[in-house]
């Protein structure tokens, strides 16, 4: 381990100091605030760059900067526009700030503050929102990511903001701090952490309201995860939000938005299927990783039912497989198969996963074993976009259940890889929650599959609804799904609705209904509407990935409503200038990176 105090490795000073976190939880939706410490420590000028992870889902939907006493609240720009208006504002000596998300992957933000003259500090405040995932063992997990993985670029592919990220030096010379408020209409019984917490502090005797704190000295080895526990069970929900009265008409931020939760119920049975494993083997895995992807391997493999069809690929810069096509399950093939799981090595060169899924998508399926499919990998690949379009392509024919890898696993493509196929993802970064996570997917797996969802409303008369999220396209028994929908209109009468979602299960059909008041219920601020123009972003996003006529009215309608409602998208930016300060530039800006744990 290289501690490389205040210098990057080519002994530059880093004008990164500090990172503070305030998280605010309200039942299952996170509001995180993280403020970062910027001084430009030398004789002139500066331009810090710093690439760093967010969750994928995020909503990103606040970018200021305080430069002393005062503070410039960033805007939402067109992409190329802002970038001009940054070039120009540090070019002339102005302080400019500007927050690009990757367009190649969402779960990866440039931060550049350009233009901090000699001594000068400045604090730059990033807010987002985010919902936060059900576990098996009922927790909700929050995480924090504090590791950014370096990721692998195929050949051929062109560079953008994921190339950016070094491997950075065996610690950072910057410090975290975090605070954790905890709200909900339900009891908390506790909060557990991958990080040393100090101690849980109730606020009310009814448990309903606590607050936590990270233990000093964070060293940016590890993503910082909190789990929840709720006293009681989930329930079906429907939280409405009010809208702003001040926003443009038949705008999104105008009208009440509502979130529905649903939790489905009903019998398991377990079904026969073809179970393709597909283990990364990449150099990037490294030990730790595929010791533990081998773990996580074993136990499934162990606990397959017998009648089943499987395989196991291997994957790095090239791949390889167990058997030329999958084999039956039975005490023989198990033995044999768990004996090479063992064997297995990180020692295959890059990440190259495109190859590998297109082979197994090219074989043919087996009428009465549907294939499931189960990816074990850090997530250390630049072209995650077209991991997930080549995913989404078959998701009619096989389900994709994701495990991501040890620290720093990439949140957009283990994710991104289960919604897109239908499946359930995992994070596995130790060996305490490995079995039931591990179990849990199984269990989906083995599920039926759900056809023909459908999702209606009854509202009152005057009332419409508009749903903004995507088709439900997967059940399973006890996991959450979100709907957001948009409410307009004034109702005549009365202040109930009710959604109703039906769907087949072996050919039987299924009803479930949930009734919610029309009334805003919970002051929430306006994380709903952010978190459903983020949904509504990211499909109309997909929409554009997947081609047609339509692309230039797509990408507009993605500006215009990326602007609107201060949420960020592949094609805008935040950038912020203060044209109160300007400084004469002579000779090149110093840039300065700041190095990433890796």
């Amino acid at each position: 381990m290289v501690n490389c105090g205040l210098m990057t490795e080519k002994n530059e000073p880093v004008p990164l100091k500090s990172i503070s976190v305030e998280v605010r939880v309200q039942d299952h939706v996170a509001t995180v605030s993280s403020t970062l410490q910027y001084v430009n420590e030398e004789e002139r000028p500066l331009e810090a760059l710093f690439v760093f992870p967010l969750p994928a889902d995020a909503a990103v939907c606040h970018f200021s900067a305080k430069i002393g006493e005062q503070e410039i609240v960033a805007e939402v720009q067109e992409r190329e526009t802002a970038r001009d208006q940054y070039d120009d504002a540090v070019s002339s000596g102005q302080q400019a700030f500007l927050l690009e998300e990757s367009k190649e992957s969402p779960d990866v933000f440039r931060l550049s503050v350009g233009c901090l003259s000699p001594g000068q500090k400045a604090a730059v405040t990033i807010i987002y929102v985010t919902e936060l995932a059900v576990q098996a063992d009922h927790s909700l997990r929050f995480c924090l990511p504090a590791v950014l993985n370096p990721r692998y670029t195929p050949a051929g592919s062109a560079a953008g903001i994921v190339s950016e990220i070094s491997s950075g030096c065996g610690s950072v010379p910057y410090t975290l701090t975090l605070s954790v408020h905890v709200s909900s209409p339900k009891p908390i019984s506790k909060l557990e952490s991958s990080c040393t917490l100090d101690p849980l502090v109730f606020l009310h005797s009814d448990h309903t309201q606590a607050t936590v704190n990270l233990s000093p000295g964070h060293m940016f080895d590890r993503d910082v995860e909190l789990f929840v526990f709720y006293q009681d069970t989930h329930q079906p929900s429907a939280i409405v939000e009010a809208g702003v009265t001040t926003a443009p008409s038949g705008s999104l931020m105008r009208h009440p938005v509502v979130m529905i939760s649903l939790y489905p119920e009903f019998p398991e049975e377990i079904t026969q299927g073809e179970f393709i494993f597909v283990m990364d083997r990449s150099g990037s895995m490294g030990y730790t990783r595929i010791e533990s992807a081998k773990d996580t391997l074993l136990l499934l493999l162990k606990s397959l039912p017998m009648g089943c069809y499987f395989n196991i690929y291997g994957f790095g810069s090239e791949f390889e497989s167990f058997y030329p096509q999958s084999v039956e399950y039975n005490q023989d093939t198990v033995d044999e198969a768990l004996k090479r799981v063992k064997e297995m090595r990180s020692d295959m060169g890059g990440t190259e996963i495109l190859e590998p899924l297109k082979h197994i998508y090219s074989q043919p399926c087996m009428p009465t074993h549907p294939r499931q499919l189960f990816i074990f990998t850090d997530g250390g690949v630049e072209n995650t976009k077209e991991v997930l379009d080549l995913v989404k392509h078959h998701a009619h024919s096989h389900r994709c259940f994701s495990f991501g890898i040890g620290e720093g696993a990439s949140t957009a493509l283990i994710t991104g890889m289960a919604r897109e196929g239908s499946g359930h993802a995992q994070f596995i970064t130790g060996t305490d929650r490995m079995q039931p996570k591990v179990m849990q997917s199984l269990r989906f797996a083995l599920q039926s599959i759900v056809v023909n969802i459908s999702v209606d409303w009854t509202l009152p008369d005057g009332i419409t609804v508009d749903t903004l999220s995507p088709p439900i396209n997967m059940l399973y028994q006890g996991q959450r799904s979100l709907i957001y929908a948009q409410l307009k209109g004034k109702s005549s009468g009365g202040s109930e609705g009710t959604v109703t979602v039906k769907y087949s299960l072996k050919d039987q059909p299924v009803t479930n209904q949930l009734h919610f008041c029309l009334r805003p219920t919970e002051e929430t601020g306006l994380a709903l509407h952010r978190l459903a123009a983020r949904t509504l972003i990211r499909s109309l996003e997909q929409k554009e990935r997947d081609g047609g006529s339509k692309l230039e009215s797509i990408r507009c309608r993605i500006v215009k409503l990326s602007v609107q409602t201060g949420v960020s998208s592949v094609h805008t930016a935040f950038i912020a200038i203060n044209k109160d300060c300007r400084q004469t530039v002579k000779g090149p800006l110093l840039q300065r990176r700041v190095p990433t744990r890796g």
